[in-house]
């Protein structure tokens, strides 16, 4: 074996960072979308516990709430909030960005976590848009863009969205009939919302420069209620897939190293470097190699304002 591959390989496996390693956090203010459950409970739970003041976003107040109990069961002195986000709908997009902003203290750290999978049928949003779509991309596109005034006010502001592995069947770029009207395959408009995710967050980070620090992420193959709508086949794959899901709380871990690592690297992208990418420790991975398609997404961010009315201030 080339020695170049070797000490890849060994690289990948010595790279054991843990959340043990998550820095202070106090004084920081961030903020996770569809914390009620699941991965983004975990990473609401995690930068609670470093000190950091999170908010809860859900689009259920009542399942929001519960949320924050849980932690404060964990963590008694957890300085933690809630509030109500529907990323499929633009109004609640907008109103929850508005009370967010309302709070002039700047936003250190936003994560884009909730999102839906392959569902079994085309459905559309109160707005007219492809569910997948609307949920996994274009709200969480527009809320950044809504919130980047009072981001860029931090002093080391990180935007951190999760993707997914199968961003990898979501080429090629660029990427073709968004909302899937031409032809509906959960699977495959799914894959399409994940290379978008990171498609985008690579715009943002060239857009923005040293301003903040964009990184997507990718949980692996964890237990989530993620699949409890979803498509036949999906389901599954994930039944097969049963002995080889790891936690939650692990699948988090990626997540939580884009947000809190100091070497995570703008662009970067992080998931689990185990079985088939499946599990194991958090580590930068590769992507796709179209998923590094700058002129992709260059005009997706073009399509996204568009379609979403909104112009994001940056130059």
């Amino acid at each position: 074996m080339p020695l170049d591959t070797t000490l890849a390989i060994y690289w990948l496996m010595s790279d054991n960072w843990t959340i043990s390693e998550i820095p202070d956090q106090t004084g920081k203010r961030a903020i996770v979308t569809g914390a009620n459950s699941g991965i983004g409970w975990h990473t609401a739970l995690e930068l609670a516990r470093a000190g950091a003041e999170v908010t809860i976003a859900s689009r259920d107040a009542g399942k929001a709430a519960a949320a924050a109990d849980r932690i404060r069961v964990v963590l008694p002195s957890a300085s933690v909030r809630t509030g109500t986000l529907d990323l499929a709908q633009l109004g609640s997009v907008h109103a929850f960005a508005e009370a967010e902003l309302a709070d002039t203290r700047p936003i250190d750290l936003l994560i884009n976590n909730a999102g839906v999978m392959a569902l079994p049928e085309r459905r559309v949003s109160p707005d007219g848009h492809e569910l997948q779509f609307a949920t996994n991309v274009l709200g969480p596109f527009v809320l950044t863009g809504l919130l980047l005034p009072q981001i860029l006010k931090a002093n080391a502001p990180r935007v951190v969205t999760v993707s997914s592995y199968a961003h990898t069947q979501g080429g090629p770029t660029p990427i073709e009939d968004l909302e899937s009207k031409r032809s509906y395959r959960p699977v495959r408009a799914y894959a399409k919302t994940k290379l978008a995710n990171i498609l985008v967050t690579r715009e943002l980070q060239r857009r923005a420069g040293d301003r903040l620090l964009a990184a997507a992420a990718h949980p692996g193959a964890s237990r989530t209620n993620l699949s409890t709508d979803t498509s036949l086949p999906m389901k599954l794959i994930t039944w097969t897939m049963r002995p080889m899901l790891q936690s939650a709380a692990a699948g988090a871990e990626p997540t939580l190293r884009a947000a809190a690592a100091p070497d995570a690297k703008p662009g970067g992208y992080y998931g689990p470097g185990g079985l088939f990418h499946l599990r194991g420790p958090a580590i930068e991975e590769q992507t796709a190699p179209f998923a590094h398609d700058q002129a992709a997404g260059r005009r997706l961010w073009n399509e996204l304002e568009r379609i979403g009315k909104i112009d994001y201030p940056l130059s």
